[in-house]
C-alpha cells in the first residue's frame, strides 16, 4: 500500500490565517453537538480540538506521524478536552484502528495526497453509523501561485488538485449518493456526504 503523498504539514500561523474560525468551520459543515467524530489526517489537531468542543462526543484523532499526535495529546490535555483518542495508523484501515462506528468521517486539505482515494473512502463508509455522514474539505483547483496566505504561495502542488466535479464522482463511486456543496472561502470546497 502506497504512503500518502505528503505535501506538508502547515504552521500554525498560516493554518490561522487561513481557518480564523475553525470551530465556525465545522459547523458550517454540519458538525453538531452528539456527533462522534473521526478526524482522519488529523495533524496536531487543528479541527480535532473544536470537534470535541463541539460535539460533546469522542473524537478519534487518526493520523501516521505519532509527533504530531503527540503534540495533539499534549493541547488536549492543556485544554481539558478528554474525549479525545489519538491513533497512530494509516487512514485506509479505519475499520481496524476505530473502537466503534462514528457518525462523522473528517477529512480535511489531504485527499489530494492519498493514492487509490476510493480504498480510503470506502474505509471511511464502512466506520460510518447508518445516518453518518463523510467530511471532505479541499483545495479548489487554482493554481497554487494563485492560493496564497500571509503573502506566499500555500496548498498542495497545482496538478494534485481536485476539482469539485472530480471529487464528487469519487465519492459517489464510493457509495455516497446524498452530497451537499459547502462553499469555504478562500481557496477550499467542502462535501457532506451520506
Amino acid at each position: 500500500m502506497a504512503k500518502f503523498q505528503n505535501t506538508g504539514q502547515p504552521d500554525r500561523d498560516w493554518w490561522s490565517a487561513l481557518w480564523p474560525d475553525p470551530a465556525g468551520t465545522l459547523r458550517d459543515l454540519g458538525l453538531e453537538a452528539g456527533d462522534s467524530v473521526a478526524d482522519v489526517a488529523s495533524g496536531n489537531g487543528y479541527f480535532t480540538l473544536p470537534a470535541a468542543r463541539i460535539t460533546g462526543e469522542p473524537v478519534y484523532a487518526v493520523d501516521i506521524d505519532s509527533d504530531l499526535l503527540g503534540e495533539l495529546a499534549d493541547r488536549a490535555a492543556d485544554a481539558g478536552l478528554d474525549r479525545i483518542e489519538t491513533i497512530e495508523g494509516d487512514a485506509r484501515a479505519l475499520p481496524e484502528l476505530l473502537p466503534e462506528p462514528v457518525d462523522v468521517v473528517l477529512f480535511a486539505n489531504t485527499l489530494h495526497g492519498v493514492p487509490e482515494p476510493e480504498s480510503f473512502l470506502q474505509s471511511a463508509r464502512e466506520v460510518l453509523t447508518d445516518s453518518g455522514r463523510l467530511v471532505v474539505v479541499n483545495w479548489h483547483d487554482l493554481p497554487r501561485e494563485e492560493t496564497t496566505v500571509l503573502e506566499a504561495v500555500r496548498g498542495p502542488p497545482t496538478d494534485l488538485r481536485l476539482c469539485e466535479a472530480d471529487c464528487i464522482d469519487l465519492v459517489r463511486e464510493a457509495g455516497f449518493d446524498e452530497i451537499r456543496t459547502v462553499d469555504l472561502p478562500p481557496y477550499h470546497y467542502g462535501l457532506v456526504c451520506q
